[in-house]
C-alpha cells in the first residue's frame, strides 16, 4: 500500500507513468486520428492506416521495429499541420476521447501517491501537445514527451526535437530528479513495454502494468510486481473518490533537461544510421 506519508525532511520522491496501456487503454496519439481526420489534417488512407496502428497496438502491443516505423511514419504525416489547430482539436475533443480509456486502477494509484505526498509524473513517447493536456487531466505534476520542431511559420518541419523513446526517458527522469531532488532510490515507476526498461530500472520501485512479453519475462526474473489494469472509467464517475483537482504548474519536464534531450537526439541520430546501415 501507498498510503504512508512521505517524511518532509527526506528527500523528495515521485511517481513515473508511462501513458499508452499503462494509464489509459490506448495509444494516445493514434486515438485523436479520427478528430485530425475530421479537422482536415489527415485523409481518409492516413485515418484508416492510424487506425490499423491502433488495432495493432491494442492486440499485442508494437515491437521497437514497429514503434520506429510508426514514430517515422507520424513525423511525415504531421509535417506541415499548425500546431495550435493541433492544441484546439486535443482540446475540443480531449474529455470525449481520453476520459473514458483512463484505467480505475491507475486513477487510483496516481491519488495514492498524491496522498503519500509524491509527484506524480506522465512520461510518455507522444507528443507533448497530446500529453500535456492528458497530464493535467489526471492531476499529474509534470510531464516528460516527445517534442516535434515547430517552424517560424508556427507549423510542424517533421524534424524530431527529442524523442521520449527507451534511454532518453531513464535520462530526462534522472534530469528531473536533479533539478527536483528526487531520491530515485525511493521513487516509483509504472509500465507495460520492455522498451521502458532503463526507466524501470533508473527507480527503486519498478512494476510492470499490463507487460508485453519481454518486459513480463524480466519482470518475474527480477522479482518486480506485476499489475493487471484492465477497467476503463470516467473520472467524474469515480468523484469523489478521485478528488485531485488538475495541476495548474503542470510542467514539461523535458523541456528543462538539456542533457536529456541532447542524449535523445544522439540517440535517434544513431538509431536512424543503424536503420540506413
Amino acid at each position: 500500500m501507498l498510503w504512508v506519508v512521505e517524511n518532509h525532511s527526506l528527500p523528495r520522491t515521485a511517481a513515473f507513468f508511462d501513458l499508452d496501456k499503462t494509464v489509459i487503454a490506448k495509444s494516445s496519439t493514434l486515438t485523436f486520428s479520427k478528430s485530425f481526420y475530421q479537422g482536415g489534417l489527415i485523409n481518409r488512407r492516413a485515418a484508416l492506416r492510424t487506425a490499423y496502428a491502433q488495432f495493432v497496438f491494442l492486440v499485442g502491443g508494437m515491437d521497437h521495429d514497429q514503434m520506429e516505423r510508426t514514430r517515422e511514419y507520424l513525423s511525415r504525416l504531421v509535417r506541415g499541420w499548425n500546431v495550435q489547430q493541433v492544441k484546439e482539436i486535443v482540446a475540443e475533443t480531449l474529455h470525449d476521447l481520453i476520459d473514458p480509456l483512463i484505467y480505475d486502477e491507475a486513477a487510483s494509484l496516481i491519488e495514492e501517491h498524491h496522498t503519500a505526498g509524491r509527484d506524480v509524473v506522465i512520461v510518455s513517447t507522444s507528443g507533448s501537445e497530446v500529453v500535456e493536456p492528458i497530464g493535467e487531466l489526471l492531476g499529474a505534476d509534470r510531464v516528460v514527451a516527445t517534442r516535434m520542431v515547430v517552424g517560424e511559420d508556427g507549423c510542424y518541419t517533421g524534424e524530431v526535437e527529442y524523442y521520449a523513446y527507451g534511454p532518453t526517458k531513464a535520462e530526462a527522469i534522472r534530469e528531473l530528479a536533479a533539478s527536483e531532488g528526487y531520491d530515485l532510490a525511493r521513487c516509483y515507476a509504472y509500465s507495460d513495454s520492455a522498451t521502458d526498461l532503463p526507466m524501470l530500472e533508473s527507480v527503486g520501485h519498478p512494476h510492470a502494468v499490463n507487460p508485453d512479453r519481454a518486459l513480463r519475462r524480466e519482470a518475474v526474473s527480477r522479482g518486480w510486481p506485476i499489475l493487471d489494469f484492465h477497467r476503463p472509467v470516467r473520472l467524474k464517475q469515480r468523484l469523489p473518490a478521485f478528488s485531485v483537482p488538475p495541476r495548474p504548474a503542470l510542467v514539461a519536464a523535458a523541456a528543462i533537461g538539456a542533457a536529456a534531450a541532447t542524449a535523445g537526439l544522439v540517440w535517434y541520430a544513431s538509431r536512424r544510421r543503424a536503420a540506413v546501415l
